[in-house]
């Protein structure tokens, strides 16, 4: 039996027939599409910093944490909490100042200090005036209207010396 030829025929077709079957399978299993999974991201990750133009901006985004808000021009702050609650800052930019620095500083705020002494003094001299030229301005105008007028010819009277 294991020596006919018809046999040995039979089972190299079946085996071949087989490979065939298993070659197919495989082919199909590299066909089908690998199944797509998709992953949602329900908050984000980082705590990164945001630029907005106005408050608005600010209501309008969701938060998950305590989220800064940056304006863009870096003047104001605002920070959102997960509840909706914003806090606004002003942001004033810290000029690092060397010795030198300082006492240009220092020098011109004395500066200041003395132009402004001397202004009070200034203005309490000229308080002072203005007093004093209030007082005669009415008999200056009368003088100046008398001064004006041409003056009459006056004679010289002899004095005679009694003795």
């Amino acid at each position: 039996m294991y020596n006919n030829p018809y046999m040995t025929n039979i089972s190299l077709n079946e085996r071949i027939d087989n490979e065939i079957e298993r070659l197919k399978q495989m082919k199909t299993q590299v066909q089908q599409p690998t199944p797509i999974t998709q992953n949602f991201q329900l908050a984000p990750t980082h705590n990164g910093i945001k630029y907005v133009n106005t408050i608005d901006d600010v209501k309008k985004e969701i938060v998950y944490f305590d989220t800064p808000f940056f304006s863009k021009d870096l003047s104001v702050l605002w920070v959102k909490n997960n509840k909706g609650d914003i806090k606004a800052y002003e942001l004033k930019e810290i000029v690092q100042k060397d010795d030198k620095d300082i006492q240009i500083e220092y020098l011109m705020e004395e500066i200041d200090k003395l132009k402004g002494m001397m202004k009070n003094e200034h203005n309490a001299d000229a308080n002072r005036e203005d007093i004093s030229t209030s007082t005669s301005n009415a008999s200056e105008t009368i003088r100046k209207q008398v001064e004006d007028d041409k003056p009459t010819s006056v004679q010289r009277v002899s004095r005679s010396k009694a003795k």
